[in-house]
């Protein structure tokens, strides 16, 4: 439907650029707009990935706050989050297959289950809880790291290991800052996690693209 749609769109303006003087000049940029408007896979790719991990970033910061406030719908948001992880653990099945897939969707849902230990931790004020809750939660980030570098070569454990650690330290200064009720630290916290995960997404979708060029080919 789509499909037809922009190529109703093109015939339209190509017969209107037709009669127009310049026709020429006007067509060439007709045609370079509609090259423009034309999605790639990659591109699609790209707008997907970004998605998922920015429902991951937004709905951890929904549960920290109704976790920490205490609001009834703490629950639902942390359903929803998890369903995330199952929707990252989807998103790769096309070119990694069914199991792994479905580990990585279990390896996330993991480090939002460590999450909630985190907040709930640094909410009470234990520190024994909050310490083992953290060291919980970087093993189970070089778990994810060690195994997405495993999948593909063009993510190397290190940058991953690195991104995912720079992940739950923004994470925590959210916690830390509502905490303290520094509303200036916890929005920016959330602002610079929130730009460094399209920058996680980012590498996700090269990394795909790299490995498997005939895929994305136009």
């Amino acid at each position: 439907m789509k499909k037809a749609l922009m190529g109703m769109l093109a015939a339209a303006l190509l017969a209107a650029l037709a009669i127009a003087p310049g026709q020429a000049q006007m067509t060439a940029k007709a045609e370079a707009g509609m090259k423009m408007m034309k999605m790639t896979a990659e591109t699609g790719l790209g707008m997907a990935m970004r998605k998922l991990w920015e429902d991951h970033i937004t709905y951890t910061r929904n549960f920290i706050i109704s976790s920490l406030a205490g609001l009834e719908d703490a629950g639902p948001v942390a359903e929803r989050l998890l369903k995330n992880q199952d929707d990252i653990g989807d998103a790769v099945k096309p070119f990694y297959g069914e199991e792994a897939g479905e580990k990585l969707s279990a390896l996330l849902r993991d480090h939002i289950l460590i999450a909630a230990d985190v907040v709930k931790a640094a909410k009470a004020g234990v520190a024994a809880d909050l310490d083992a809750a953290n060291k919980k939660w970087y093993a189970n980030a070089d778990d994810i790291a060690a195994f997405l570098g495993g999948a593909n070569p063009n993510w190397t454990k290190a940058t991953l290991t690195d991104m995912l650690h720079k992940h739950l330290e923004y994470t925590t200064q959210e916690v830390v800052a509502r905490l303290k009720k520094d509303w200036a630290a916890d929005i920016a916290a959330y602002d610079i996690g929130h730009t460094h995960m399209l920058m996680f997404a980012d590498v996700l979708t090269q990394g795909i693209v790299k490995q498997f060029p005939d895929k994305f080919k136009s």
